[in-house]
């Protein structure tokens, strides 16, 4: 009897169930981090999904066991349209969702000024993706798994029904879903126009698996995690041009790509070895539109290099603008220039600064100006009207207003013109305990403000454990980092969803553009992603409710 109220109970929330043992398996919503202690609640039930062919779309399955179980395993098989065209086996991946420590916002509703951590403030949230072929799952245990279908860009359109297997202690499960294909064609990741910049951080990866910097083995464990990132869009290289620009905010401490020397006689010399290896590494793996070098402006002004005549490592503190500074930059932004021309990596690299106030932003891009007129100069940070014709990659936080008019030029000129999220915001984030939809969220906000692009701090700044604990004090949980050792996350697979809704809203406006009444109902939809709107209405709503515009296309 027990088991009956308890399978009518959860039919009634929302989860499909297909027998009233022990284990039991059903579908779950992709907008909700489930509990790993308590049987799933739910209240959507993915049956059916849209999509465009090049797309890749998302289930989220659920298993609550009162068993263990020795080896968990999901299966998918191919999905036919029944007319002899199939969507194949290979298309599908699965990963089981991990459990992970974080924390939550301050008591102001902000993620920043996070006391240190400590039990008391602690749960266990669903984040991470493990990329493995099985799992033990512990008795009295929701284990959540994520279940991602790449449509291939010939797909016919049409309905095609699918068949997860769900494999435990020697029974198999069997899931039915479907995927109704659209006749719209989705260019490949390469292809897209959203500018991506998530900033990477190679240490961690060093650190995380023990091997030397920049050795064969440091590569290796690099490029899956590039290739990710690469599959998501982005279109940024992050160097570090001096030693720890970003004043130890990092549980890895990002050091100088290029090797700053002073020689006996007071000249320089610059060891461009390391930058060389990294910039063409993620250039092989399709990350090439922008090589953005930071910082001329960190925010301690401490500038690091090794002084032969003292046979040490040195630091000079140095305020922009003062002569000490000046003298320090001329020669090594000469010698850059002039080693950018030989790379052929001129016309794609910026000098990047970030959250650095006008004043100082003036005095260093006069000083660029002064060794080089035509170099590219970033900037992540406040508006500055002054700044707007000056800087070829301009992002501005989510709070900021860019001048509509400058912005429409910006656009119009192909510059990257985007925003970014940081640990103020509350909502919407990125954060480990953030609501899933709010990822996804961001690329409707950047395609209602007429931005073309997203930056975010950072892709892999792990803390010193990642995999079980995302807090790292000061910021909320998972600030630092979208992706996992060994996987990725709910808070990645999302906001690339969002990416590719970009990627279609452009797309259906163009196609569309001499049409304004069968655009009109996409542009209307748009006006809503406001981030004042979300204390109003939760992220997961407005996107239903877009997306039913969207897939009416």
């Amino acid at each position: 009897m027990k088991y009956s109220i308890w399978f009518l109970v959860l039919f009634i929330k929302g989860v499909t169930l297909f027998s009233q043992t022990d284990i039991q398996v059903g579908f779950g919503s992709v907008d909700v981090r489930y509990a790993k202690n308590l049987p799933p609640v739910v209240t959507q039930q993915p049956n059916q999904s849209i999509a465009w062919k090049g797309e890749r779309v998302h289930l989220q399955l659920l298993v609550y066991t009162k068993i263990s179980i020795k080896n968990l395993r999901v299966t998918g098989r191919a999905l036919s349209n029944g007319k002899g065209q199939s969507i194949p086996a290979s298309a599908i991946t699965t990963g089981f969702i991990r459990y992970v420590l974080t924390d939550s916002l301050n008591k102001e509703g902000h993620g920043c000024g996070i006391p240190p951590a400590s039990a008391s403030d602690s749960s266990l949230v669903a984040d991470g993706i493990d990329l493995v072929q099985q799992k033990a799952v512990a008795a009295f245990t929701t284990q959540p798994v994520w279940v991602s279908i790449a449509v291939p860009v010939n797909t016919v359109p049409g309905k095609y029904n699918g068949l997860l297997n769900v494999h435990c202690n020697g029974d198999t499960r069997k899931l039915q879903y479907s995927i109704h294909v659209k006749a719209h064609t989705l260019p490949p990741p390469a292809q897209w126009s959203f500018h991506l910049d998530l900033w990477q951080n190679p240490y961690a990866v060093g650190r995380v698996y023990g091997v030397k910097e920049w050795s064969k083995e440091h590569f290796d464990h690099l490029r899956p995690y590039m290739q990710w990132l690469a599959a998501a869009g982005q279109k940024t290289i992050t160097v570090s041009m001096i030693y720890d620009p970003w004043r130890g905010q990092t549980y890895d401490i990002y050091k100088s790509m290029i090797g700053w020397i002073k020689k006996k006689d007071g000249t320089w010399w610059y060891d461009y070895s390391v930058f060389d290896q990294w910039v063409s590494f993620m250039q092989s793996l399709g990350i090439n539109k922008l090589i953005n070098c930071y910082t001329m402006v960190p925010w301690n002004n401490k500038f690091y290099y090794y002084d032969e005549a003292l046979q040490r490592d040195t630091l000079l503190i140095a305020k922009t603008g003062t002569p000490e500074y000046e003298a320090h930059w001329r020669p090594m932004l000469t010698g850059f220039v002039q080693h950018l021309k030989q790379k052929g990596w001129y016309h794609k690299t910026a000098i990047a600064m970030d959250e650095r106030p006008l004043e100082d932003m003036q005095k260093v891009i006069r000083l660029i100006r002064e060794v080089d007129s035509g170099i590219k100069i970033s900037l992540a940070g406040s508006y500055h009207h002054e700044l707007a014709s000056e800087l070829y990659d301009y992002c501005i936080a989510s709070a900021e207003n860019f001048d509509s008019t400058v912005l429409r030029k910006r656009i119009d000129a192909g510059l990257p013109t985007t925003y970014y999220t940081y640990c103020w915001e509350g909502h919407p984030n990125t954060f480990t305990f953030s609501p899933p939809a709010e990822a996804a969220w961001l690329g409707w906000y950047a395609a209602n403000k007429q931005f073309n692009g997203y930056l975010r701090w950072a892709y892999n700044c792990w803390p010193k454990d990642p995999l079980h604990d995302s807090r790292y004090s000061t910021w909320s949980a998972g600030d630092t980092y979208f992706v996992y050792p060994g996987g990725s996350s709910i808070r990645f697979e999302r906001l690339v969803e969002g990416i590719q809704d970009y990627e279609k809203i452009r797309m259906l406006k163009d196609k569309y553009k001499d049409q304004p009444a069968k655009l009109q109902p996409l542009l209307d939809v748009l006006k809503i992603f406001e981030t004042a709107a979300l204390q109003e209405q939760p992220a997961a709503m407005q996107l239903q409710k877009a997306k039913a515009v969207l897939n009416a296309y």
